[in-house]
Parts: structure tokens; C-alpha cells; sequence
């Protein structure tokens, strides 16, 4: 049988774990497979690309386990009562190729772009940053600013948005936090004045600059997240080529990130390299470094483990026959034959 998690389960899980506990849970499990990236079979995701919005399919694969999500980006969903993203996923044994989860990630895609945010900022800031600023408060904006503050240790966020009431949302939200102090900025110039780290998590899809080259400062660490399609970025060209750029997977992010805007000769930095200790992130306390996010499947791989497990261990979610129950692999028609179907219709009365 599959186990299934649909979002009730999933708000239970995490219910029972708490938020925070949950976000540190998954970021460990993050770690560990950004760790072991070099065992992962990989490929940049499989698009399907309108006007308005994408569809896309993201796979990846171990000697064990196969994963995949599949996931939209529509920012127009906002304005029809629609989530801009969504998505679900699914865990495989690479073995047989028997589905051993099926599972919402919706919310849990953004539990994993928040833990994905903070290791890299805890990977690539100077020490002891403590000043965050967010340009963007949309659903992903409370997960940003409790990653920040709880994996990343930022005890301040000034936030800006174009939009008051995603402010005035954010600021609600995170009133559950009182050991977190978040300030409203007029502009995204104030939000990141002065500030040790600044994240940009946006929606529209369009070539935007967010953040210009006289907001930056030196030392400062900038997580670019809300550019990932092509024709959508979020910052300045002259800042990305200013900055020690690190990425997911270089395939992916040449399409997708911020960096499109550059030469294909322009160096990038691995994250996972510096995460598993192969080589340096920032060189000095005035170096200006970036993490030029997309999203990238190990990041969802991470995600679905850390449910399943999680999922088994608190005995949450369903048991559903999503494959055939065969008694002889080779009869998939007994399935279907009138005879069983009528003793099956008997058997469900």
C-alpha cells in the first residue's frame, strides 16, 4: 500500500511537532542530502511554459529512492482566489518502482524554499549577522522570516511590500513569535538599509529589479528566491556581477535564476559544495555573496523523506491502493473481468 498525505495529515504532522521543530527537522534532512549530492542522479526540471504562468515536473533519483514533485507558478492565481503554487509529490523505491508516498507539498514546498534560504545564509553570511531585509510578503513570507530568525539566528526583519495588507498579514502572523521583531518599511530601499542579510521573494513573472546596485552594501548576503522561470529576476545584472554567486544546480539556474542575465562564461559557486565542506563561501566580512535560488529537486527529495518519515513514525496519514493488490502479477485484467468486478461491487455493499 501507499501512504497518503493530503494537507490535513500534513497540518497534523506539523502540529504535532510544532512549526519550528518541523523547519529545523527539515533542514537537517536537507543537509544531509545536499551532503551526498554526487549520489543523485540529476536533471534540470521539465517545464510547460504559458503567458501567464508554468507547469513542472521535477525529478531526481539515489540507488534507493525515486522522487518527484509536480508544481505550477501562476502569480495571476492571486487575483482569482488560487494559490500562485501548487503542488504534490511522490517517493518511489527505485528497486521495484513501487510508490511508497503520495503527498501534498503545497505548504511543504514552502517549509523546504524557507529551509533551503537559511542553510544557505547560514552557509554564506557573515557571523553574528543579525539584520534581515525582505522584499516580499506573500505566502512565502512567514516561513523566510521564521527560517531567518530560527535556523539563521536573524532577531530582526524589515519587510516591504507593494502590497499593505501582505504586510499587514505578515506582521499578524508573526505575533505567535515575540522572540523575532518585525518592522514595516516604506520602501524596499528602507527594508534593506543597514541590513546583514536580504532576502527578495516575489512573484510577478517579469524581468524586474527588485534590488538595484546603491541598495547593496558591502558584506552584505542576498537569497534571491522569486526569480525562477525564464523572464522573471528580481535583481540588478550589475549586482550579480559584482557578488560571489552560489546555485542549486548550474543547468537549471543558467535557464532560470537571476543569472540568465549573464554571460554563460560568468563563474558560479556550488551550494552544496560549501555545505559539505569541499570548498569556502564567502572570502572576506566585505565580500557581498548570492544565492541564486530556483528551487531544485533534491530540495523536494529532502522534503518527501522527511514527511514519510515523519508520516510512519506518528502514524499519520492513509494507507491507499493506489497500485493493483495482484495475486498473480501477470493477470492485470482480473482487475477489470466482470466477474471479480461484481464480486468486488458485492463485497463493497
Amino acid at each position: 500500500m501507499t501512504r497518503f498525505v493530503d494537507v490535513a495529515t500534513l497540518r497534523r504532522i506539523v502540529s504535532r511537532v510544532g512549526v519550528e521543530e518541523f523547519l529545523a527537522g527539515m533542514a537537517n534532512t536537507m543537509r544531509e542530502d545536499f551532503r551526498r549530492w554526487e549520489s543523485f542522479e540529476k536533471l534540470a526540471r521539465v517545464a510547460s511554459h504559458s503567458e501567464i504562468g508554468v507547469i513542472e515536473l521535477m525529478p531526481i533519483s539515489d540507488q534507493d529512492r525515486y522522487a518527484f514533485k509536480y508544481v505550477n507558478g501562476h502569480p495571476v492565481n492571486a487575483t482569482k482566489g488560487v494559490s500562485t503554487v501548487m503542488a504534490f509529490g511522490a517517493l518511489a523505491n527505485v528497486d521495484t518502482g513501487f510508490p511508497t508516498l503520495l503527498s501534498e507539498l503545497t505548504v511543504t514546498t514552502a517549509f523546504r524554499t524557507a529551509a533551503a534560504t537559511a542553510i544557505a545564509t547560514e552557509a554564506l553570511a557573515r557571523p553574528r549577522s543579525g539584520i534581515a531585509g525582505m522584499i516580499g510578503c506573500g505566502a512565502q513570507g512567514e516561513f523566510q522570516a521564521l527560517a531567518l530568525h530560527r535556523l539563521a539566528g536573524v532577531e530582526e526583519i524589515r519587510v516591504f511590500d507593494i502590497d499593505n495588507a501582505a504586510m499587514e498579514k505578515l506582521q499578524r502572523n508573526m505575533a505567535a513569535y515575540p522572540s523575532l521583531t518585525l518592522r514595516l518599511a516604506k520602501s524596499p530601499a528602507q527594508a534593506v538599509r543597514g541590513a546583514d542579510i536580504v532576502t527578495t521573494c516575489t512573484a510577478d513573472k517579469r524581468w524586474a529589479t527588485i534590488l538595484t546596485p546603491e541598495m547593496v552594501e558591502p558584506g552584505m548576503h542576498i537569497n534571491g528566491i522569486g526569480g525562477d522561470c525564464p523572464g522573471k529576476t528580481e535583481i540588478h545584472a550589475d549586482i550579480l556581477r559584482a557578488a560571489k554567486i552560489f546555485v542549486e544546480f548550474e543547468p537549471q539556474t543558467r535557464i532560470e535564476g537571476d543569472i540568465q542575465q549573464l554571460s554563460d562564461k560568468h563563474p558560479v559557486h556550488d551550494l552544496w559544495r560549501v555545505i559539505a565542506g569541499h570548498e569556502r563561501g564567502r572570502e572576506d566580512d566585505q565580500q557581498v555573496t548570492l544565492f541564486d535560488s530556483v528551487g531544485f529537486a533534491l530540495e523536494d527529495y529532502s522534503a518527501l523523506r522527511y514527511v514519510e518519515r515523519l508520516a510512519t513514525d506518528l502514524n499519520e496519514g492513509e494507507e491507499i491502493g493506489l497500485i493493483p493488490d495482484l495475486d498473480n502479477p501477470k493477470d492485470l485484467f482480473q482487475q477489470v473481468h466482470p466477474g471479480e468486478v461484481a464480486r468486488c461491487g458485492k463485497d463493497a455493499a
